[in-house]
């Protein structure tokens, strides 16, 4: 098979609908949008959520909570995959960034004690899990709060 011999499965591609070129398009003298009213006009055509003037669903809805604006959210590295990491090494955010681990850091980065480690290391991050912690030092690792 060439490149030139390449072609898309029957039937997965359409033209486009090209509308407003006359009576003689086949699409008539409308161009598909019906005889008058709110959606024939230019610019026609109500808001997102309107509902006709019934009470629309997100005014029947009850609402509930509030968002903090001010939370800070982690990103979250298990111990299990520091492992890759040689003895001796110090890992902070960056080095975490530099391996793939943590692909976007956010507001800081928190280690969770989930699996073991293996290697003796020194971890800086932003926050601990107690068990996170306990695990490292028993490994014979530092961690440092950053």
């Amino acid at each position: 098979m060439k490149l030139h011999e390449l072609s898309p499965a029957p039937g997965s591609r359409q033209s486009r609908k090209r509308v407003g070129r006359g009576i003689g398009s086949g699409m008539g003298k409308t161009s598909t949008r019906g005889h008058k009213g709110q959606k024939a006009r230019s610019g026609g055509g109500v808001r997102l959520g309107f509902e006709g003037g019934q009470n629309p669903l997100y005014r029947r809805l009850p609402k509930r909570g509030f968002t903090n604006i001010h939370r800070k959210v982690f990103a979250i590295v298990n111990l299990e995959e520091l492992n890759r990491f040689a003895d001796g090494t110090e890992v902070t955010p960056d080095t975490l960034l530099e391996s793939g681990i943590v692909k976007n850091p956010r507001d800081g980065i928190k280690i969770l004690g989930d699996g073991d480690i293996t290697v003796k290391i020194t971890v800086k991050a932003n926050k601990f899990s107690q068990s996170a912690v306990d695990k490292i030092q028993a490994a014979g690792g530092k961690t440092e709060v950053i």
